[in-house]
C-alpha cells in the first residue's frame, strides 16, 4: 500500500507493506503512478533488475535509482512487478519488471532523481515503511 504526501516541490510517498518484497513492489508502482498514467502501459514487454546492499535503505534506493535509469534510457515503465529478496551477508534483489515502452502521452511528470532528503526505510510492529521524495 502506497500514499502520496504533499510536497512543495518534489513527488513523496510513503509505502508499507507487511514484508520487505511487498515494500519494495509496492515502492515501484507508486514511483510508476506517480509519473505515468498505469492505465495506458501494457505489459507486453519485461526487464530484469538484480541489486546487492547491505542494508534495506541502500537495496530501495538502489531499486528505485535503477527504475529511474530504466525509465530515462530505455522509455520503459512498469505495470507490474515482481521481486525475490535473499538475505545472507547481504540483501540480494531480483526482479521483473512487467510493462511497456513509454510515448509522450503515457508520461505525467519527468522524474529528475530519487532524493536522499527525509529518505527512510523501517522495520515496523506490522512490517515495513518507507518514505521517498523524487526531485522532478
Amino acid at each position: 500500500m502506497y500514499r502520496f504526501i504533499d510536497h512543495t516541490a518534489d513527488i513523496a510517498f510513503e509505502v508499507e507493506a507487511e514484508s520487505l518484497e511487498e515494500l519494495v513492489c509496492d515502492a515501484a508502482i507508486a514511483f510508476y503512478s506517480a509519473f505515468t498514467y498505469l492505465e495506458e502501459l501494457d505489459e507486453s514487454e519485461s526487464m530484469e533488475v538484480s541489486l546487492s546492499e547491505s542494508n534495506p535503505d541502500g537495496l530501495l534506493f538502489s531499486w528505485l535509482n535503477e527504475l529511474l535509469f530504466i525509465f530515462d534510457t530505455n522509455h520503459f515503465a512498469g505495470k507490474h512487478v515482481e521481486v525475490k529478496i535473499k538475505e545472507n551477508d547481504r540483501i540480494e534483489l531480483h526482479g521483473k519488471i512487467f510493462g511497456g515502452r513509454l510515448s509522450p502521452e503515457k508520461v505525467k511528470l519527468e522524474p529528475k532523481a530519487i532524493t536522499l532528503h527525509n529518505f527512510r526505510v523501517e522495520k515496523t510492529e506490522r512490517g515495513w515503511r518507507a518514505f521517498v521524495v523524487v526531485d522532478i
